[in-house]
Order: C-alpha cells, then sequence, then structure tokens
C-alpha cells in the first residue's frame, strides 16, 4: 500500500502563488508516475499535471506556463508550483502515485483563490 499526504492549499488572492506537496510513503515502487488532479464543485476530477520517474512532464491547457510539477525522488515527494492563480482554480487539489497496475490517492487539500 501506498499513502499520501498533501500539504500547502489555503486561501490566495487572484494573482498569487502556492506551493502544494506530497509525500509518498509505503511500498513505493521505481518507475511510477506522481502528479496532481483537481475537482471543483459540481465538475468532474481533472488531470492538472503529473510527472514520470525520469522528469517527463504532462500538463492540462489550463495550467500550461502558471504551473510547474517537479519532484524529489529520493524523498518520493511532489510539488505543484502555482503561480498567477485565477478563481477558476479554485478545487479540491488532489495527489495521485500510478505505479505496476494500481493508482492512489491523497485525501485532497483545498484552495481557494479569491480577493
Amino acid at each position: 500500500q501506498v499513502q499520501l499526504v498533501e500539504s500547502g492549499g489555503g486561501l490566495v488572492q487572484p494573482g498569487g502563488s502556492l506551493r502544494l506537496s506530497c509525500a509518498a510513503s509505503g511500498s513505493i515502487f521505481s518507475g511510477n508516475i506522481m502528479g496532481w488532479y483537481r475537482q471543483a464543485p459540481g465538475k468532474e476530477r481533472e488531470l492538472v499535471a503529473h510527472i514520470t520517474s525520469g522528469g517527463s512532464t504532462n500538463y492540462a491547457d489550463s495550467v500550461k506556463g502558471r504551473f510547474t510539477v517537479s519532484r524529489d525522488n529520493a524523498k518520493n515527494t511532489v510539488y505543484l508550483q502555482m503561480n498567477s492563480l485565477k478563481p477558476e482554480d479554485t478545487a479540491v487539489y488532489y495527489c495521485n502515485v500510478r505505479q505496476a497496475v494500481s493508482a492512489y490517492w491523497g485525501k485532497g487539500t483545498l484552495v481557494t483563490v479569491s480577493s
């Protein structure tokens, strides 16, 4: 099993920045994909960004140029640096790890972008 603990959410004004962190523990295998999804009220959960163990990244079009995903393989931690935040970025952000045939989810951290 894999446990994921997210941190870094909160309230920020439009145009501001936040950094999310997610630490993974348990049975972590090499070659996994770590990433972030989000779910806004009344909407489906969607991919924000993910990063492979080799450093390849993928972003949703809506966050390209504003968000950066990174990881520290030694710490089994994935980060999401969010800049130029917009009200439409308001959502619960979930950490996700995919390895072999399994997927694991964190409990989520709320990001609210509002003035």
